[in-house]
């Protein structure tokens, strides 16, 4: 038998507060300490633990994209496809960055289905179409 387990991916960051504010208001969760971790921060919704936010006063901003290195782990935020740009104007409102997305030296028409950003810290994410039950997304 399987002991159960909750994933939870956790962004490092030099000042976690503001970015879990970011990341809380953009995924609609609230912000609570973990037990135990006086630099960690969780990001909760309505299923659970959705996110962590981790204090290293020595981290540095990840430098992607990078065109010669894959675009390395990322946080995937899925969205009714109807709600992409309403998603897009509420993430860039919130401090979210837009990535430019190149494939072999050619830049991407930004209205696709995936918009790609850096959040205030610097890590990669993307708005991408849920297909699934229109009241609840799923990956």
């Amino acid at each position: 038998m399987t002991v159960p387990k909750t994933p939870v991916l956790v962004l490092d960051c030099s000042d976690p507060e503001p970015l879990a504010r970011f990341y809380a208001t953009l995924l609609g969760a609230t912000v609570a300490p973990a037990d135990g971790d006086p630099d960690l921060l969780l990001l909760h919704t309505p299923d659970g633990p959705a996110l962590g936010i981790r204090r290293d006063p020595g981290q540095a901003p990840p430098s992607w994209p990078r065109p010669e290195d894959s675009q390395q782990a990322h946080l995937r935020i899925l969205v009714a496809p109807d709600a992409l740009d309403e998603a897009e104007r509420e993430a860039i409102s919130l401090g979210a960055r837009p990535v430019a997305a190149e494939q072999n030296g050619t830049r991407l028409d930004r209205r696709t289905d995936l918009r790609r950003y850096t959040d205030p810290a610097g890590h990669a994410f993307v708005l991408a179409p849920a297909h699934g039950a229109p009241d609840r997304v799923s990956p």
